[in-house]
């Protein structure tokens, strides 16, 4: 198991995506999906997007690095009678075992942008893209004041640093690095549009049980709780993720309603 699938199969991050599923749905409504279009869901977890893709009638291939994320995907499509939606285990660094110019529409929202060789990545969503066909990613922020971007800053401030020659996942929300990324991969720049949209993650629970799911499921927050202990500084980091959901939560006391920014990317091929 590479690093980069021991992060994702940490936890239990079916319990976050749960939180996750009405952006997810109402992101896939604007992506124009026709019955019988083929659509390859990148770095799609249980199929938060890849499962309401598939209610829309297109053929749906959900592609992820995390082994129970597939399988949890496939229950989920078993569940709804989706038998045009099925998920496999897969690195959207190397797509091998995908032909190329498969697919009409190639998604992946807060998926493919952890991938550890962002020229590859890039290079192998066109790849499986057909001439005309569409790429969409979308991207959290670096820098963004709302949630998600501050919960990954204040976690940082906790780990340690990164090995030499990480490349941060942020960069895909900065338009520039998409831009050559895309451009190496044979996408020229006027076949690139950039838009910023609003994910929404809802929970009926309040804030305090919020951080604690994260605590507990979600592989980024986990490794920062783990060094946070071995430095003595866990309840600092307990104490800031909990003032940071409650500053965000546009919810009442008992229930969470939390809004990011993202960048949404679409790439012509």
């Amino acid at each position: 198991m590479n690093p980069n699938q021991a992060l994702w199969a940490k936890g239990d991050f079916v319990q976050i995506a749960e939180t996750m599923r009405q952006s997810g749905e109402a992101l896939v409504a604007e992506l124009g999906i026709t019955p019988g279009m083929r659509v390859l869901d990148l770095g799609c977890g249980d199929g938060t997007t890849a499962i309401p893709e598939a209610r829309l009638g297109a053929k749906v291939l959900g592609v992820d690095l995390t082994p129970y994320l597939v399988e949890a995907g496939n229950r989920r499509a078993r569940a709804e009678g989706l038998a045009n939606c099925t998920f496999q285990v897969g690195d959207a660094c190397d797509l091998d075992d995908l032909d190329d110019q498969s697919f009409d529409l190639v998604v992946s929202i807060f998926g493919a942008m952890f991938a550890p060789r962002p020229f590859d990545v890039a290079k192998e969503m066109v790849r499986v893209t057909r001439p005309g066909g569409r790429i969409v990613m979308g991207n959290w922020i670096p820098g963004d004041p709302t949630y998600v971007a501050q919960l990954f800053r204040i976690c940082s401030t906790y780990t340690p640093p990164p090995p030499e020659g990480f490349i941060s996942p942020m960069l895909w929300g900065l338009e520039d690095h998409v831009t050559e990324r895309f451009g190496r991969a044979g996408i020229p720049k006027e076949n690139l549009s950039f838009d910023r949209y609003t994910f929404i993650f809802t929970a009926p629970y309040p804030t305090a049980q919020f951080v604690d799911a994260f605590r507990r499921f979600y592989g980024p927050t986990m490794n920062a709780f783990e060094a946070a202990e071995k430095n003595g500084k866990a309840q600092e980091l307990q104490r800031e993720l909990e003032e940071l959901f409650a500053s965000k939560n546009e919810s009442g006391p008992d229930t969470t309603l939390m809004k990011a920014t993202f960048l949404k990317v679409t790439a012509v091929r």
